[in-house]
C-alpha cells in the first residue's frame, strides 16, 4: 500500500512544473513548521528538531536555487528572507522557544500566497497566448 503511495507521490513530484513544486516545496516548510511548532509547545525536544530540520532544509533548497540573474532585487530580497528565516529555525532549535518558528510560520503562509497569486497570474496569461 505504502509502496503504491510511495510511488505516486514520487511520479507527482517528477511530472509537476516548476511552478507546482516552488508551491509544494513551500506547503512542506509551513507543514514542518507547524510541526515544530507543536512539538515545542509540548516539549518535545527530538520531535521539535526534526522538524525544524526538514523546514531548515526546505528554505536552504530555496534559497540555493534562486537565480539572481533572472530575478534581480526579488531575488536578493527573498535571499535575505530565506538567511533570515534559517537563522530563526536555528534559534528555535537552540532555545527550545516556538516563538521564532511562528514568526517563519507568518513569513511562509504570507510567501505562499503571493506565489499562489503569481502562479495563477501565468496561467491565465498563458492560456490566454496559446
Amino acid at each position: 500500500m505504502s509502496n503504491a503511495y510511495q510511488k505516486y507521490k514520487t511520479t507527482a513530484v517528477q511530472s509537476a512544473s516548476k511552478e507546482k513544486i516552488l508551491l509544494m516545496l513551500y506547503e512542506g516548510a509551513i507543514k514542518f513548521t507547524k510541526l515544530a511548532i507543536k512539538a515545542a509547545e509540548e516539549k518535545k525536544i527530538a520531535d521539535r528538531g526534526m522538524n525544524i530540520g526538514r523546514a531548515f532544509d526546505i528554505i536552504m533548497e530555496l534559497n540555493n536555487t534562486l537565480d539572481h540573474k533572472v530575478g534581480g532585487d526579488v531575488a536578493v530580497q527573498l535571499e535575505q528572507l530565506y538567511m533570515f528565516m534559517m537563522e530563526q529555525y536555528t534559534k528555535a532549535n537552540i532555545t527550545g522557544d516556538a516563538e521564532p518558528l511562528k514568526a517563519n510560520l507568518k513569513l511562509l503562509n504570507t510567501l505562499y500566497d503571493g506565489w499562489v497569486q503569481a502562479v495563477e497570474k501565468i496561467k491565465k496569461e498563458t492560456e490566454k497566448a496559446g
